[in-house]
């Protein structure tokens, strides 16, 4: 069987304007349609917004029941893959990039903050590991977490507070609130927190020039290796 190359989506504005670029990690349940949704939200925003399939190495995204999937892939080998496709987007024209996530994203996109200096800013959605994991970061990074979270416990979110006080809690919204089309979405901390992450990467990545996304389609296919 052929090795594949890291398989990813890619949403990006109309025509070859250079500006910068964000690595959208997923959830636990891999590639999702409202992942997708995002990346087209921010290439309408004026960003190259790539997310790639960190599970290509178990079969993919639903290849597998989502503890296996969960398993098929270290710590390292997720910043790795992240690393490689910040370097991807940047090739494609993106300067300079950050890393947002999600759940298991938001984790990734923290430890890919602690870990490399590639990643030029990075936002982290409810992150559960991140309390145990807490150290110097090498770019400047959000964190925003739920009150009401059911799998954070609350002493882990005030740790992550304590040694980064930056951090945004919304005290009333439960795990996922940022998942649009689920039970667990929160309209008003979703609306916060979208917002202050567009300030937040605006501030430190540039504003990007505003425009309707083209999603790559061949991009969600395998990329087999030459």
């Amino acid at each position: 069987m052929t090795d594949i190359e890291l398989p990813y989506f890619l949403a990006r504005p109309v025509g070859d304007r250079p500006g910068p670029g964000i690595v959208v990690v997923h959830e636990g349940n891999g590639i999702s349609t409202q992942l997708l949704r995002v990346c087209q939200r921010l290439a309408h925003e004026g960003y190259m917004a790539m997310a790639p399939d960190l599970f290509y190495r178990a079969g993919g995204t639903e290849a597998d029941d989502l503890i296996t999937l969960i398993r098929s892939i270290t710590a390292e080998q997720a910043v790795d893959d992240i690393v490689s496709a910040i370097g991807q987007i940047r090739s494609l024209g993106a300067h300079p990039v950050g890393v947002i996530g999600f759940c298991m994203g938001g984790t990734q996109a923290y430890r890919t903050a602690l870990s490399s200096s590639e990643c030029d800013a990075a936002v982290g959605f409810y992150g559960a590991p991140i309390a145990g994991e807490l150290g110097q970061l090498q770019c400047p990074t959000l964190l925003l977490f739920a009150g009401e979270d059911q799998y954070i416990p609350v002493a882990d979110i005030e740790a992550v507070v304590a040694h980064h006080p930056e951090a945004v809690i919304y005290p009333e919204a439960g795990h996922g609130f940022m998942r649009d089309g689920s039970s667990s979405y929160d309209e008003d901390a979703a609306t916060d927190g979208w917002d202050r992450m567009l300030s937040f990467l605006s501030t430190h990545l540039g504003s990007p020039p505003a425009g309707p996304p083209t999603p790559d389609r061949n991009s969600t296919r395998d990329r087999r290796g030459e």
